[in-house]
């Protein structure tokens, strides 16, 4: 099976993005599943009712998100009704929503998936290596296709959560920087992995912000809001080819498309 793993969605270029490209993708690439970043995808940070039911809209099955999961007051009450949208497994005990379940695709395939957050130069969460070994393997008790996104800072703890998860999960795919990485590889066991898989959004930009806002911000190393750019619009991700009978992964491609015009 064919899984379109969107990276980081950010604000409405981002959601723009997904709206005009994946309907395309979807004929183009024969996808039968989709899951997406979308912790930065309501105003460039956090996520809402509104724009989940967009993105669900678009053809996005799963929404998994990062640090950035609580900003936005509503997301505690969508947590506990929408089962579709993952926040990190890893946070403590009684946080609100799952970080890990079973959907099904279009065919009626069940696709695992997981979402945790690193630790190096984060937020002091519970071990991600642990928490996501724990819930990959209760979750292969159902499926052997698993898919998780590891969002993090560090490129040494996505990679050693690769080749932690190698054999075990069908993909690691890494979130959160907002850069796409040319690693894209298939590991030993049949993990593909990828450190980053890139960002959904305004490429005129600081990561999806303003380029002259973020410059005053190292030039002056005063608060400075940072507001979501508006150029060069682009959707990146990773296309990874599952084997539904064993779970491996037999490919992993990088997916760069260009938004020609905002409607």
């Amino acid at each position: 099976m064919n899984i379109l793993f969107i990276g980081d969605i950010v604000g409405r270029p981002g959601r723009d993005a997904v709206k005009q490209l994946l309907p395309g993708l979807k004929k183009k690439l024969g996808l039968d599943f989709v899951i997406a970043n979308a912790e930065n995808a309501a105003g460039g940070s956090g996520i809402t009712r509104k724009v989940s039911e967009e993105l669900f809209a678009c053809g996005i099955d799963v929404l998994t998100s990062g640090d950035h999961i609580w900003k936005k007051p509503e997301i505690f009450e969508l947590m506990k009704e929408e089962q579709r949208i993952l926040r990190p497994l890893n946070f403590p005990p009684g946080a609100p929503g799952r970080g890990a379940s079973i959907f099904k695709s279009g065919s009626g395939a069940k696709v695992g998936v997981v979402n945790v957050n690193g630790r190096v130069f984060m937020e002091a969460l519970e071990c991600p290596f642990r928490t996501a070994m724990a819930a990959v393997e209760e979750l292969a008790k159902e499926t052997k296709v698993i898919i998780v996104d590891i969002h993090a800072e560090a490129t040494s703890e996505k990679m050693a959560l690769g080749w932690y998860l190698d054999g075990r999960a069908s993909a690691v795919l890494g979130t959160h920087t907002h850069i796409q990485t040319a690693d894209e590889k298939l590991l030993p066991r049949g993990t593909a992995y990828i450190t980053d898989a890139g960002m959904t959004g305004p490429y005129d930009s600081v990561i999806g912000r303003r380029k002259e806002d973020v410059l005053e911000r190292f030039l002056t190393q005063v608060p400075v809001r940072f507001e979501v750019a508006d150029g060069d619009i682009q959707l990146h991700g990773a296309l990874v080819g599952v084997d539904e009978a064993s779970g491996k992964a037999v490919s992993i491609t990088r997916v760069q498309e260009k938004l020609l015009t905002v409607k």
